[in-house]
């Protein structure tokens, strides 16, 4: 068994998994209690396990975290098996130096151009960031290339036991 796995160590590996897997499913809670969630396409990180989205500002996700900022994101990456999972604090950002900062020519496509001054650009005011705060972090690294993986998963299906694809982490407030 290898020695434990600094925090450092940690945060490097979680931010080279949600590089690869760049999509997230983020969950919010509708007013009535129900869980929505639905695919972001992670823009930046925070200097921690922070993240970064682009969105609507006119969207029931912007209600959603504006009544309840708790939030859940899942990455999932089918082929290796890795996943990251993310419990955070959410909130809206409309500061246009920041959406300068992040701003990439492909946010066009999902704000269309609608008259003056809404043409999808950076000082379009339908554009507003939402900032998750990671308060917690769960996340599996796997231990074997993606063939042996399958082998170790085909071998587990075979064997009844359980496959030993990899190792998982956490990430709690104080290491964030």
């Amino acid at each position: 068994m290898g020695s434990p796995t600094t925090t450092p160590e940690k945060i490097d590996e979680l931010y080279e998994l949600i590089d690869g897997m760049e999509v997230a499913l983020m969950t919010t809670r509708r007013p009535d209690g129900l869980l929505v969630t639905r695919p972001m396409a992670t823009q930046d990180r925070g200097p921690l396990a922070d993240l970064w989205f682009v969105t609507s500002i006119d969207t029931h996700k912007v209600d959603e975290i504006e009544a309840d900022p708790h939030v859940s994101l899942g990455y999932y990456d089918h082929g290796s098996s890795e996943w990251v999972s993310v419990s955070g604090r959410a909130s809206i950002c409309q500061d246009r130096d920041k959406i300068h900062e992040l701003y990439e020519d492909d946010w066009k496509m999902w704000f269309p151009d609608d008259g003056p001054g809404r043409d999808g650009g950076p000082d379009d005011p339908r554009l507003a960031l939402i900032f998750v705060e990671a308060l917690t972090v769960t996340y599996m690294k796997a231990k074997h290339s993606k063939p042996m993986t399958l082998f170790e998963i085909a071998k587990g299906r075979l064997t009844g036991k359980q496959p030993d694809i990899g190792r998982e982490e956490h990430l709690d407030r104080a290491e964030l």
